[in-house]
């Protein structure tokens, strides 16, 4: 049978555009749908716009900190209309960029929602277009939990397009979004408390990263509330928040962001008219080439549940393109060692297992640590810690993880990814010349094992 494509995409996500494109180079003909904006998540409503708001909340310190270089200030004035106006315009920018990208490469885009009419066919704007395969990318979506008042909460979605930034802020979540958008409402200047139903947020993280976030917020002025969670939000006559919390406390806020969690976003996609399973927590079943347990559809990035990052699903999609167009270049991808970072404030960077981790997983672990005050906070006022850790196994020399809070921790976890991957043992870092002075060549001065 002739079909319309070789390959439709539905979703034009950083997985969904990179499949796409490299089909198309690969010679296959493809084409894309998208619904809402090209780019996807990050661009729109994730990395891109959260990174632009934690540089711009990250200048009260700097300009509290020029002081002891010498520098004096007038006072110093925060405008958040001006701040989303110039991230409106850059991601439009982005847009663009995205749209480009695809139709440069002779790829087909169609703008509106596609739905799975069957295996080898899509609904678009009422067209309906035949594939002899069908990639579904279409990403994930802020979910909210159905408590009394939900409505009055927003979602990181919402976030980016406030009108003006809350008096009060409440932030509920213990992942990474929380954490960031915490430190994005603290740093800007709005009162925020972040609040977990758990011990301690960022679970899966290194112990003593965890911790020592924790210390550097509350040196900042954060409100953290652990093992708390909301029964309720009521809107007030003024406009206000009044959130009761399910041991009964009571608090008041401006704005509620729910960070709790995200689903795949399947709505209306027709999945029903194929035989594409979903597994039990609602995601896409695929196999380890990306198949679904129909034969015709794969899926990839957000929808299936993995490893929710960017990067993974950019080489998920490069993974799908290679495989099915241009075999010879086909490789797995690995996703051990895959490096993340928390643009909280401070940055979280890590790569690797974490100590507890390595410990389950039988390893006799040897752990370095170092915790320092910045030389650039010196002539500053400002206490904060910077801190540093490797876990190495112990019988091989191997360095198993690397985790970092402090300034630029992603910039220089990136680097040190490679060396992991590498399989660069710790003696690897001992014989390795510093670049002096950098808060980096700690990595590589960490002579001696902390007890434990």
């Amino acid at each position: 049978m002739a079909y319309d494509f070789d390959l439709y995409v539905i979703g034009a996500g950083s997985g969904g555009v990179r499949a796409a494109r490299f089909a198309a180079g690969y010679g296959a003909k493809v084409a894309v749908a998208e619904s809402r904006y090209l780019g996807g998540t990050c661009v729109n409503v994730g990395c891109v716009p959260k990174k632009l708001l934690v540089y711009g909340a990250h200048f009260a310190e700097d300009f509290e900190q020029s002081a002891g270089f010498g520098w004096s200030l007038g006072e110093a004035k925060f405008d958040w209309a001006t701040l989303i106006a110039n991230k409106d315009r850059e991601i439009n920018r982005l847009n663009g960029i995205y749209r480009n990208l695809l139709v440069n490469s002779g790829v087909t885009l169609h703008e509106g929602h596609a739905k799975l009419v069957d295996p080898h066919a899509v609904e678009v704007n009422g067209q309906r277009y035949s594939a002899e395969r069908i990639l579904v990318a279409v990403g994930g979506w802020p979910l909210i939990p159905q408590i009394p008042g939900h409505e009055h909460a927003i979602s990181s979605n919402e976030a980016f397009f406030l009108k003006e930034l809350p008096k009060r802020v409440l932030v509920v979540g213990g992942g990474y979004i929380a954490v960031e958008f915490a430190g994005i409402f603290h740093g800007l200047g709005a009162e925020t408390t972040l609040l977990y139903r758990g011990d301690l947020f960022l679970r899966g993280f290194d112990g003593a990263v965890r911790k020592h976030l924790q210390e550097e917020l509350t040196k900042r002025g954060m409100h953290l509330q652990f093992n708390a969670d909301i029964e309720r939000i009521e809107k007030q006559a003024d406009g206000s928040l009044n959130v009761t919390l399910k041991d009964g406390r009571q608090l008041q806020a401006d704005c509620v962001f729910y960070a709790t969690g995200r689903r795949p976003m399947l709505d209306n996609l027709g999945l029903e008219n194929t035989r594409v399973k979903l597994d039990k927590k609602g995601f896409v079943e695929v196999d380890e080439l990306y198949q679904t347990t129909e034969p015709s559809i794969l899926a990839i990035g957000d929808v299936i549940g993995r490893v929710q990052l960017t990067p993974v699903a950019l080489a998920e999609g490069m993974a799908v393109a290679r495989r099915l167009f241009k075999p010879e270049q086909y490789r797995q991808v690995d996703y051990r060692m895959i490096p993340t970072a928390v643009f909280s404030l401070p940055n979280i960077g890590t790569v690797g297992l974490t100590e507890e981790q390595a410990r389950e997983e039988g390893y006799e672990v040897q752990v370095f640590e170092s915790r320092f005050r910045p030389m650039k906070l010196t002539l500053t006022e400002c206490q904060e810690r910077t801190l540093m850790k490797l876990v190495v196994d112990a019988k091989t020399d191997k360095v198993l993880g690397c985790h970092m809070v402090g300034p630029e921790a992603g910039e220089i976890v990136q680097g040190l990814a490679i060396a992991l991957k590498a399989g660069a043992t710790k003696r690897d870092f001992d014989e390795t010349i510093g670049v002096h002075p950098t808060a980096a060549e700690e990595f590589v001065t960490m002579r001696t094992p902390v007890a434990g």
